[in-house]
């Protein structure tokens, strides 16, 4: 620690950017819970129910930080997606600023299935309860098999669930295996799956080492659905990855 601080000090240009993500972590600290405590606030009242406070996700809460970050966000929509029915959306995992993107992206109010460690985070945990995300747990297979048949529920009443299939978050430069069972949500709903290609989230925000973002492009594309009618966990995982792995090789 100390040759770090050492460090910053003969280097301005490095003290700079360390003076300026601290900003940026206060920023997005306060942006966050300040959001979470008003589309709380506004679920208590009941206005809107939980679309109200999903929508304030994607308006507000999301491009703040995107801006905060310095992020230029493109998207890549694809005309072929009928956004009125239910989807699991499956993307390749790089940084926390994903969730930003597609929040962002994806013009429908979207949920996600999220770790379990994710409940002992203050707010986030309140907010995900409130708007009806999931959280799965790394072990247990009775309460994993419960949480699917909660997310498998929500996609059935019409919801659009976002997973991470891969488990964890990658370094970018790699997409790894899709775990099969995160596919189980969209056959016992009987939804398509939507695979979409996130690129440069892990440029911009590191899921390494302390908070520190550099401003970057960030380029949201989506696939085409997969129906899952006669398909099995394994071979839905497969096409799921070939079409991220070929949106992200369409690089301009």
């Amino acid at each position: 620690m100390n040759h770090r601080i050492a460090a910053l000090r003969t280097d301005p240009a490095r003290l700079a950017w360390a003076v300026l993500n601290a900003l940026q972590l206060v920023f997005t600290l306060l942006w966050t819970a300040g959001w979470i405590a008003l589309a709380l606030a506004v679920w208590a009242l009941g206005l809107g129910q939980r679309r109200l406070p999903l929508r304030m996700a994607s308006s507000c809460w999301a491009p703040g930080l995107l801006w905060g970050a310095g992020a230029r966000l493109e998207i890549e929509p694809n005309p072929g997606i009928d956004w009125s029915r239910p989807y699991v959306l499956v993307a390749n995992h790089q940084s926390a600023i994903d969730i930003c993107a597609l929040f962002r992206a994806v013009p429908v109010p979207l949920r996600f299935l999220l770790k379990q460690e994710m409940q002992r985070v203050p707010f986030v945990n309140g907010y995900a309860r409130a708007t009806g995300m999931v959280f799965i747990p790394r072990d247990g297979r009775r309460a994993a098999a419960a949480s699917l048949q909660r997310s498998a529920d929500l996609v059935r009443a019409g919801a659009v669930l976002c997973i991470f299939p891969e488990g964890t978050r990658g370094d970018g430069a790699t997409v790894a295996e899709f775990k099969p069972g995160a596919f189980q949500t969209a056959l016992a709903a009987g939804a398509d799956v939507l695979p979409v290609a996130l690129e440069g989230t892990g440029a911009v925000l590191p899921a390494d080492g302390l908070f520190g973002v550099r401003p970057g492009r960030i380029r949201v594309r989506f696939g085409t659905p997969i129906a899952v009618a006669g398909r099995d966990r394994q071979s839905l995982a497969r096409e799921a990855r070939e079409q991220v792995l070929a949106l992200l090789r369409e690089r301009s």
